[in-house]
């Protein structure tokens, strides 16, 4: 059968309006999707949306937001930067970003220190944070520390040998006094017996495992800062007695002997005194916090329960530790009807009590004073672990912890029979049903 060349002409013409129309609905489609965006997160654990704490935060920012990221031209750290950035933009419009090569401002890259992995500059209200790193987490926090421009004090007592938070010594706080002030936590020191009481805009009293005893005078006044709901910071160190005092008035007892547990071997650690934890109990302080964190040389806690405080135990050993209380060289091992003690053992509680119906009193106290040294502050999440502290202590609960977004979606497990499957559909099958379908449109093309 032949068709004439009028119904080609309708044939032909009716394709063509066809194709009109589709093209015009593309187009119309387009110009819509930029006018109303819509996007979907299929990712298994919605790694390229904000958490919705994020989201929380920009919405409370009323004013613009400028970052500046010095980092040379071509590096993977700009695409990476920009494609975050482009997440925070969906929900704050003001929000801008500037790249910046380092090379082209020498000047400026000096003033700022900049490094070969370069420097992000976050501004905002006239105040700014330099992040040398930059994810979610990180910048969230970066923004809530500028958004509070209030700072708080932080107390530490001294004259007795404690850690210095300005020190430089291995065993001192210096570093980790540096990063309480990036956040605007301020380390204040006192001495006791020249100053006698705690100052007022104190938000937190850290007692850094003291070398010699405190005078009763000074144990006098922080007893009576606890009796008056002041929050602490207790650290002590093994066969440490010069906190017993104030350990047995928040119900707290210091067990002899220093921790062993062969299981940091596991991790490359030879030394049996370093704990290593990495399970953690429920607390807001450990909330989602899955890092883990080394503890060198640990004295083991007990609480008691007729104490006025609650208690939650943050740390504890493996089952398979003990405390040893004899000397720690050669063949040691847990000695049965003796005071040693089998683990699992606690070695850090969390307490708190109500003061006056209202306001909650919260102390934390760790049997390990190195933790948060010089030495280990850089290993693993020791430094994090000590800035959760800090924020909870001083009731500074709007801190927020992101949750780390792995890309769960980025790799495909595929069976031996799935791959073969594959193969065969795209090597075998996929051709001949194209040469099937092009054999018949061939034949009834034909036919006419």
């Amino acid at each position: 059968m032949k068709l004439s060349q009028s119904i080609h002409q309708q044939i032909r013409l009716k394709n063509t309006l066809l194709a009109l129309v589709f093209l015009c609905l593309f187009i119309t489609l387009a110009w819509l999707s930029n006018l109303y965006p819509l996007q979907v997160d299929i990712t298994a654990n919605a790694g390229n949306s904000l958490s919705p704490a994020s989201q929380k935060l920009l919405a409370s920012l009323p004013d613009k937001i400028q970052i500046t990221a010095y980092i040379k031209r071509g590096q993977p750290a700009r695409l990476q930067i920009d494609q975050l950035i482009d997440r925070y933009r969906q929900h704050k419009a003001d929000l801008s970003l500037t790249f910046v090569d380092p090379d082209t401002q020498p000047e400026k890259s000096r003033e700022l220190d900049i490094g070969p992995g370069g420097v992000v500059i976050v501004d905002y209200q006239g105040r700014t944070e330099n992040l040398s790193f930059i994810d979610e987490s990180i910048l969230t926090n970066a923004l809530l520390q500028l958004a509070n421009a209030e700072e708080r004090w932080v107390t530490f007592l001294t004259g007795h040998g404690e850690r210095s938070p300005e020190g430089v010594a291995n065993f001192d706080l210096g570093e980790f006094g540096k990063e309480l002030a990036r956040r605007k936590i301020r380390a204040q020191m006192v001495n006791l017996a020249a100053i006698p009481d705690i100052p007022e805009n104190s938000a937190l009293l850290v007692l850094s495992a003291p070398a010699v005893p405190l005078l009763e005078g000074e144990v006098d006044i922080i007893s009576h800062y606890i009796q008056r709901g002041g929050n602490l910071l207790m650290l002590s160190d093994p066969d440490n007695k010069q906190l017993a005092v104030l350990q047995k008035q928040l119900g707290i007892r210091q067990l002899p002997g220093v921790i062993i547990d062969n299981r940091s071997k596991l991790y490359g650690v030879n030394d049996p005194t370093f704990i290593l934890a990495d399970e953690y109990i429920e607390h807001p302080i450990t909330q989602s916090f899955k890092t883990i964190t080394l503890y060198p040389v640990v004295a083991p806690l007990e609480f008691d329960k007729q104490s006025g405080f609650s208690a939650v135990p943050l740390f504890r050993s493996a089952k398979q530790s003990w405390t040893e209380t004899g000397a720690i060289n050669g063949n040691i091992g847990f000695t049965a009807n003796s005071d040693e003690k089998q683990g699992p053992l606690v070695f850090a509680y969390a307490l708190t009590r109500k003061i006056a119906e209202k306001n909650q009193q919260r102390i934390v106290v760790v049997g390990d004073g190195d933790f948060l040294a010089n030495a280990y502050i850089g290993n693993v999440g020791n430094l994090d672990m000590g800035l959760r502290m800090v924020n909870w202590l001083i009731h500074d609960d709007r801190f927020i912890d992101i949750p780390a977004k792995i890309a769960t979606d980025k790799s495909l497990q595929l069976s031996k029979t799935g791959v073969a499957l594959i193969g065969f559909g795209f090597l075998i099958v996929v051709p001949l049903m194209l040469t099937a379908t092009g054999f018949f449109i061939w034949r009834k093309r034909k036919l006419y």
